[in-house]
């Protein structure tokens, strides 16, 4: 039996599936910068923040005398079909989970526990005609309602991706240079969004005090020390400055040149064979 569909294959005695939403978005209000990252990485790694609430949430069940364990995207678990399944939302076209008050802006964590818990019940598909998210992909990513190519989609080419990206794509990536909120930005479900609470999650002032070519002079340590806490310390410096070459090729100016001819001859040859693709585009522009 697949684990991922099997709570008992995760927990021994399982019988119910927790699961929960935590609001992430940092307010409408996007940073005065040529570039763009994925909200959910505006600030701290989501993992840790609340890893830190369902460790509370786990001593609280503990003393009911369940037996527990909790995932947040780190584990064996369906977490968006459990989610569906439990009430919380459902499903959009564009695969992600929508919550009638959150709207997208959320993340998702599970606590598997072998407490007999009183089920809810889902509310089905509120998405109706809608295909906002399938028009809105800037590289035509979700194919249909409910499958997305993830070897189209911004999102996965910019973070997950660890190779050279293809040329087919780097202009639809645009100014994007970590994740992409295209699909999320236009769900009208996000009329009812409200902002965070939890203030990591809001933008951190030190990577938005830069513009694009800034970043162009980070070594791995300035890498390090600017993304501490951050999702984006995950890709390390190559892919970062991979994605940022890209974005300067698509909105880069002439005196953005001197320092991608520098990073051009980068050791790496990842960050120097885009470098020099942005080099040229520019050049074509100017």
């Amino acid at each position: 039996v697949d684990r991922r569909v099997d709570p008992a294959q995760v927990v021994d005695g399982a019988f119910s599936v927790v699961s929960l939403a935590m609001n992430y978005f940092p307010g409408q209000e996007e940073p005065a910068v040529d570039y763009r990252i994925a909200r959910y990485a505006w600030n701290e790694d989501y993992h840790e923040i609340i890893e830190e609430k369902m460790k509370d949430l786990n001593t609280a069940m503990q003393e009911l005398g369940g037996i527990q364990r909790f995932y947040t995207d780190t584990g064996p678990v369906l977490e968006r079909d459990f989610a569906t399944d439990a009430g919380l939302g459902w499903n959009g076209k564009s695969t992600v989970q929508i919550h009638r008050k959150l709207g997208t802006w959320f993340f998702l964590a599970e606590l598997i526990t072998t407490l007999e818990l009183p089920p809810d019940l889902p509310f089905g598909d509120h998405c109706g005609k809608c295909v906002r998210c399938i028009e809105a992909c800037p590289t035509d990513a979700i194919t249909e309602p409910h499958r997305v190519d993830a070897r189209r989609c911004i999102s996965y080419l910019t973070i997950e991706y660890m190779g050279v990206i293809p040329v087919e794509f780097r202009k639809q990536i645009g100014d994007r240079i970590y994740g992409c909120d295209a699909c999320l930005d236009v769900c009208p479900w996000n009329r009812f969004a409200q902002t965070s609470r939890e203030t990591r999650f809001h933008a951190r002032r030190s990577v938005f005090q830069n513009q694009l070519r800034d970043f162009l002079t980070l070594d791995d340590d300035g890498f390090r020390k600017l993304f501490a806490k951050s999702p984006i310390k995950r890709i390390k410096r190559n892919r970062f400055l991979r994605n940022v070459c890209i974005a300067l090729g698509n909105v880069g100016k002439e005196d953005d040149l001197p320092a991608l001819e520098r990073v051009a001859s980068d050791q790496d040859a990842l960050i120097s064979e885009h470098a020099r693709w942005a080099v040229d585009e520019i050049k074509k522009r100017t």
